[in-house]
């Protein structure tokens, strides 16, 4: 009986869709004013529902207040952005963390919603 050492293990595979830009622009929240009326009257709550739905961990939003520019938010606006394949930079994510903080919160929803690109995990068999 022979066996193989199995020198890399499959890497999740995602194949992007759609457009390289935002679905909707930062303050697009009139096209879900639900969304945005959540954001607006509870953004902690709001902000852990996005992580939560994003992968992350539930309560991860809550501590963007210990930082300067959150750090929470800015990092899940450049996964997100490397995730779905959206044009951009860590500038401009810095500063639409930090000056607008709950409309980037609420366009990472919108975005979610519109891409719902699920992860294809790709299973290989060596023989």
């Amino acid at each position: 009986m022979s066996s193989k050492m199995v020198v890399s293990q499959p890497q999740p595979v995602m194949h992007v869709l759609g457009s390289d830009e935002w679905s909707s622009r930062i303050c697009d929240c009139c096209q879900d004013v639900p969304e945005c009326c959540c954001a607006f009257w509870c953004l902690p709550c709001f902000a852990c529902r996005t992580s939560k739905k994003y992968g992350e961990c539930l309560c991860l939003p809550l501590l963007d207040m210990f930082g300067f520019i959150p750090p929470i938010a800015m990092s899940m606006r450049v996964s997100m952005r490397q995730r779905y394949g959206i044009r951009g930079n860590m500038c401009r994510d810095c500063l639409f963390t930090f000056f607008c903080y709950s409309c980037s919160w609420c366009q990472m929803s919108r975005e979610m919603k519109s891409r719902q690109i699920p992860i294809v995990l790709v299973n290989s068999n060596y023989r």
